[in-house]
């Protein structure tokens, strides 16, 4: 068996919010401490102070350092600035592995990556799509070139890594049947996260934790309460806890429905903080890939209802009884009373946390991912020449 070096790991994505951020901060955390350099590209007009503070954490894992530039979220002219500046910046550190994360990441490191092996570089092109552009529609203009995007940047990549059943399924079925490598590694946290949070006192019935956008089902979530509300002939209480464009929007629903007193408000915050107070989650959403969310209510033992969507029902169980349609108010409502009128709910609802911490733990993603990285890369001790611009070996295929 060979003995497997350190590798030089760039994950290269635009927006740091949300799950794809979290995704990569596990991974280069737990990947700089096996001895491998890691580092990060990404946009820098997104993430305010609350994402300031999470770069400011993962900082010290990155020996590759943390270069931030201007990505625009669609297709523009900028795109050609921000790739030049990228490539410059990615050549200088040689790495080893490029991992692109979403539709602009993906795009960065495999057309960088490409292009390093044109200069005779060898390294590895890895594409998440992590749901993204796989939620437009195929049939609209957006969706075919997006798609047809896609399909034309498999030639250039080494291998596609899909977060759970759901995502690479909906790859096939828009873009087309994977002509190149494609894994599926599904996401995972820390061990630390593994452990129960105890509700406060004063904990509320049901929190809603994310972004303040329609996508994610803030609206059903309002509309859901006040129905429970009425099934249950008394108040409830309830925390909406996120920033997003979105937020006047959900404030006016809840004036208009007389909801104010009873669903508060809070910015963004730490998760297993916001988990203390309340006693259920709920996860709306109308569209998802694989949210971490329902992994971190799920490890803090709290209980869950959310909407069949994406790779939720992997998490939760397929026919599990805490999962309701997408955008059905109605069901979501009978659940979320379901969920205070039996004391036993939980119990019955949720998977054993044995197995879910032996699926989604991240030390499993993370071994995983590494095999696969060193199973792309050629099988040599230590790569002798790493500048890009004066390698002699011949061009990899």
């Amino acid at each position: 068996m060979r003995k497997e070096r350190p590798l030089r790991i760039i994950h290269c994505f635009r927006s740091p919010i949300g799950g794809i951020f979290r995704h990569v901060r596990d991974l280069a955390e737990i990947h700089a401490k096996q001895g491998n350099e890691v580092g990060i590209l990404c946009d820098s007009t997104t993430g305010g102070s609350y994402e300031d503070n999470l770069f400011d954490e993962i900082r010290p894992h990155l020996s590759l350092g943390l270069l931030r530039l201007p990505i625009d979220r669609s297709l523009s002219i900028k795109d050609l600035s921000a790739f030049w500046s990228s490539y410059r910046e990615i050549r200088s550190l040689k790495p080893d592995v490029l991992h692109g994360h979403g539709a602009k990441g993906g795009a960065i490191a495999r057309l960088i990556g490409s292009a390093l092996r044109v200069n005779r570089y060898r390294v590895a092109r890895l594409y998440s799509p992590h749901g993204g552009s796989l939620h437009y529609a195929p049939n609209s203009l957006t969706g075919r070139t997006v798609f047809g995007l896609e399909r034309l940047l498999e030639f250039q990549t080494d291998s596609l890594v899909f977060v759970c059943d759901f995502e690479r399924q909906t790859y096939s079925d828009k873009v087309g049947k994977p002509r190149c490598r494609a894994e599926r590694i599904y996401n995972g946290i820390p061990d630390r996260d593994f452990e129960t949070v105890y509700v406060r006192p004063d904990a509320v019935d049901f929190l809603y934790i994310g972004m303040l956008r329609d996508l994610k089902g803030p609206d059903v979530f309002i509309e859901a309460f006040a129905k429970a509300e009425r099934l249950m002939r008394r108040p409830l209480s309830a925390l909406m806890i996120g920033d997003g464009p979105d937020q006047p929007k959900y404030e006016r629903m809840m004036l208009e429905l007389g909801l104010a007193r009873r669903i508060g408000m809070l910015p963004a915050m730490k998760t297993r903080e916001a988990f203390s107070l309340a006693r259920t989650v709920v996860v709306p959403s109308r569209a998802e890939s694989m949210p971490y969310i329902v992994l971190e209510a799920l490890a803090a033992r709290k209980g869950v209802t959310a909407s069949r969507v994406g790779g939720i029902p992997e998490m939760l169980g397929p026919d599990s009884i805490a999962l309701a349609n997408p955008a059905d108010a109605d069901a979501l409502a009978s659940i979320m009373v379901q969920s205070v009128l039996n004391p036993q709910w939980k119990t019955i609802a949720m998977p054993d946390p044995g197995k879910v911490k032996a699926t989604f733990s991240a030390s499993v993603m993370a071994s995983s991912m590494m095999s696969l990285y060193h199973d792309l890369l050629p099988d040599v001790p230590e790569r002798v020449v790493r500048n890009p611009e004066t390698a002699s070996s011949p061009p990899a295929t």
